[in-house]
């Protein structure tokens, strides 16, 4: 490779790695590290960028493993129908990058994120994180590569809700408390169904392509109709846990209040879930507002905990 060329391969891979995505892997750590902050109103800043930063590598790689895995099934080249937020990178499809530079790229990623989680380890000597690490590692792997194919057997949606939100809230959550108990749990069901939201509603646009590979999503294991419910429930059961949440357990009042202001998103996007319109090509207004959604609860539930620490020790 000449030296004019390396710069625009170098880019290539990085947005290989889909970087305007990476808030997933990092919206749990930062929810579960203020969570941290508002149990002991103390804050350990070396643990926190060494788990964000682990966490988006570890989600880089498992993007890059995916491209990889669904190009080899068939799945990319299948799906008609991509969008900004589903189908893939297209690198492969379009030519930007061999199969194999994506693999390589993908065990890299994953490889500098494990990497990191050993000096946390090292850190804190927790059996604890070790399996939630391992636990994030191959299941990020696992969800599209053989033979295990976690998104292809209809289990993909409570994986997603596991590795990008109640595990890592929990495990950011220890990282600064060295605790485990139940105050991280709604939290982490929290992000958990907010990640579930974008892996569900990003998932309509490729339902025929996933049904011509078999791969099982729930769109294509209970139909468009039913997944749009599933959706609206879970979207629905969010909003009664923060509340619930607020009003009967300290800790979450202003995260539960806070989390209220995504209420606006939450009717648009009620009004977008159409089931035409979520398979219509070029349709993806559902995909960009659960996305803000996402964005802005995660924030919500942070900023909460902030708030909720610097009160209680002020």
């Amino acid at each position: 490779m000449k030296h004019g060329s390396k710069r625009p391969k170098l880019l290539t891979l990085f947005l290989a790695a889909r970087p305007k995505h990476l808030v997933a892997g990092a919206a749990p750590v930062i929810v579960g590290s203020c969570l941290g902050y508002a149990t002991l109103a103390s804050f350990n800043i070396p643990l926190f960028v060494l788990a964000l930063v682990s966490i988006i590598l570890l989600q880089a790689g498992a993007n890059m493993a995916n491209d990889y895995f669904d190009h080899v099934s068939g799945n990319d080249w299948a799906n008609k129908n991509p969008t900004p937020f589903s189908g893939g990178s297209r690198f492969i499809q379009q030519g930007l990058l061999t199969p194999k530079a994506m693999l390589l790229a993908a065990l890299a990623a994953l490889a500098f994120g494990c990497a990191l989680g050993v000096v946390i380890l090292m850190l804190t000597r927790s059996l604890f994180i070790l399996v939630l690490g391992l636990i994030g590692v191959l299941g990020g792997f696992f969800y599209t590569a053989s033979p295990i194919k976690l998104g292809y057997r209809t289990v993909g949606e409570f994986m997603i809700f596991l590795l990008f939100g109640l595990l890592p809230v929990y495990g950011a959550y220890y990282l600064q408390t060295e605790r485990i108990d139940a105050v991280a749990l709604v939290p982490g069901i929290l992000v958990g169904i907010l990640i579930f939201l974008i892996i569900l509603v990003n998932e309509f646009p490729d339902v025929a392509a996933d049904a011509a590979v078999n791969k099982r999503t729930l769109i294509v294991a209970f139909g468009v109709s039913a997944s749009a419910w599933i959706y609206r429930v879970a979207l629905i059961a969010s909003f009664v846990i923060a509340i619930a949440a607020a009003a009967l357990y300290r800790p979450m009042f202003y995260a539960g209040l806070l989390y209220m202001l995504t209420l606006p998103a939450a009717v648009a996007v009620l009004k977008a879930l159409n089931k035409d319109d979520l398979v219509r090509p070029g349709q993806y207004k559902a995909s960009q507002i659960t996305v803000l959604i996402h964005t802005i609860g995660s924030l919500t539930l942070a900023a909460g905990f902030i708030i909720s620490g610097i009160f209680r020790y002020a």
